[in-house]
């Protein structure tokens, strides 16, 4: 059976993948060394492939590579931060500043909120192929951040049919309206295929 690893580096997303996949999903770096990979394309979808593509070609066939690229888009900024959400304010960013920036924004347009959502783009490589699934969440964002449950741009976030953050929810519902939680279980029956392919 193909192993699955996930191109990332970020614990904290490997135990998401892990919870949502339901199964150990083995980290690149202990496979082969930690490396730096450009992420410089123009769509979530393609940074995710450079990050799977170039994982998978070090570690050769008899893997399933995994990875994604995720962000917020902002109606009222014209989709920023999009692609770059994780370096809005700058490469040396922390959450703080980008969340910073994103209200400082949309204040400057004398607005308290606007329409927006996330977006997350999974990327698989194997020796069967390249596919890509997306999840989306959508809902609004606000200039007074709330709740300390979350990162990124979770404290001003609001989802469709929610009066709470992504910050103030817990995470067992959190979950299970993420943008990244609806795009696994896209990925997770391509996965399962791609193995029944390997026996």
């Amino acid at each position: 059976m193909l192993k699955v690893v996930i191109a990332s580096g970020n614990r904290g997303k490997i135990k998401e993948f892990e919870e949502i996949l339901e199964e150990k999903i083995t980290p690149y770096f202990e496979l082969i060394d930690e490396i730096d990979i450009v992420e410089d394309e123009d769509t979530f979808a393609k940074n995710a492939l450079i990050k799977a593509k170039e994982i998978y070609k070090r570690l050769g066939k008899d893997y399933i590579v995994i990875s994604d690229d995720s962000g917020i888009n902002i109606d009222a900024l014209n989709g920023k931060p999009g692609i770059h959400s994780a370096r809005f304010a700058g490469d040396n960013a922390t959450d703080k500043d980008n969340l910073l920036k994103a209200i400082n924004k949309l204040k400057a347009l004398n607005l308290e909120s606007s329409k927006a959502n996330y977006c997350a783009a999974i990327a698989i490589v194997s020796k069967w192929g390249e596919y890509i699934v997306h999840g989306w969440m959508y809902g609004d964002v606000i200039t007074t951040p709330k709740g300390n449950n979350g990162f990124g741009y979770d404290p001003i976030f609001i989802p469709e049919g929610f009066n709470k953050t992504v910050a103030e929810l817990d995470n067992s519902i959190k979950q299970k309206i993420s943008h990244r939680f609806k795009a696994l279980n896209l990925a997770k029956p391509i996965i399962d295929m791609l193995r029944r392919y390997s026996d």
